[in-house]
């Protein structure tokens, strides 16, 4: 919402007067701000752990998966970036492929990219035949006696290449994991919050009937202040919550953290950045649109409010 917003500034000065403390010590700001962030999200989405960064998130959403599916494997996107922890390189091609290689429980799934990738615009069906691509590499794991906790996905992969998945695709995929006994996780840390404009949420540009089993946020949510969020289903938290070894996280959700991510949404929504978002995206794209038609470089144009990519082409 801006560099030293003064909102922002104002709230997390008036609350550092106050009280910061650890999040043993049970306070208002951490109720409040869940309730605020639940009224963004599908209703089914009603439980919230609060951490201190998008790479914390990912690596409990793992957590979640495998504790809620009792099974180990993730599928991923290729090149696909989702944080600096050892769990998390383990699952970002963009990563491990420069590391350690790939781990047997990973599976990498071709992007959902209709321009430079395998299935491209003038294909007849190209988001049943990206979400067929999962399908495939789930049936040749169940051969291998592997089973899938998660297919785990940035909402629109930025890393990646900025790529908006044709609408349907995640819907495909989510029935084809859901089949195989694992849960969908919609990885929206660097794509949440409005950026996308038309909505919210980034994954909500997939269809109204289409629900994440969890989501995970970081970055904007707190404004470059250390927050991060995942969301999820009462039946996985009851899962989580059953092994009788409690989550603790000492700062996630100090009343702090708390009183900056409700201003930050005050802001949103007080400055209507949601629809700057649409109009300064739209604008941007129009002038880079007339580039392309200029520069026989510019192959590709495309985005989603103010999440856009131009490809560059020999």
């Amino acid at each position: 919402v801006g560099h030293c917003h003064p909102d922002i500034v104002k709230a997390a000065h008036e609350q550092n007067q106050l009280l910061n403390t650890n999040s043993r010590y049970l306070h208002d700001n951490l109720v409040d701000y869940a309730e605020r962030l639940s009224k963004t999200l599908p209703e089914k989405l009603c439980i919230f752990y609060f951490l201190n960064s998008g790479s914390e998130a990912n690596d409990l959403a793992l957590r979640l998966a495998r504790q809620y599916t009792k099974h180990e494997d993730v599928i991923v996107l290729d090149h696909a970036y989702h944080g600096h922890l050892t769990s998390l390189i383990d699952i970002s091609p963009y990563k491990f492929r420069n590391l350690e290689g790939q781990k047997e429980w990973v599976h990498v799934a071709p992007v959902p990219d209709t321009y430079r990738g395998l299935y491209r615009e003038d294909h007849e069906d190209s988001v049943t035949a990206y979400a067929n691509e999962v399908k495939n590499i789930i049936e040749h794991a169940h051969k291998r006696g592997r089973k899938i906790a998660a297919f785990f996905v940035e909402s629109l992969p930025s890393v990646g290449g900025q790529i908006i998945p044709p609408a349907g695709y995640f819907q495909k995929v989510a029935e084809h994991v859901h089949k195989a006994g694992g849960i969908f996780i919609a990885d929206e840390i660097q794509v949440g919050f409005g950026r996308v404009g038309k909505h919210f949420w980034a994954f909500q540009l997939q269809g109204e009937d289409f629900i994440p089993d969890i989501v995970t946020m970081g970055k904007p949510i707190g404004n470059g202040h250390p927050l991060a969020c995942v969301a999820t289903t009462e039946e996985i938290a009851e899962a989580f919550a059953a092994t009788g070894v409690e989550y603790f996280n000492t700062f996630g959700g100090n009343p702090v953290s708390c009183a900056i991510g409700l201003a930050v949404l005050d802001v949103i929504e007080k400055e209507h950045l949601q629809a700057h978002a649409t109009e300064v995206g739209n604008f941007l794209m129009k002038i880079l649109k007339e580039q392309q038609i200029k520069h026989p470089i510019i192959g590709d144009v495309r985005g989603c409010g103010l999440f856009i990519g131009v490809d560059l082409i020999k």
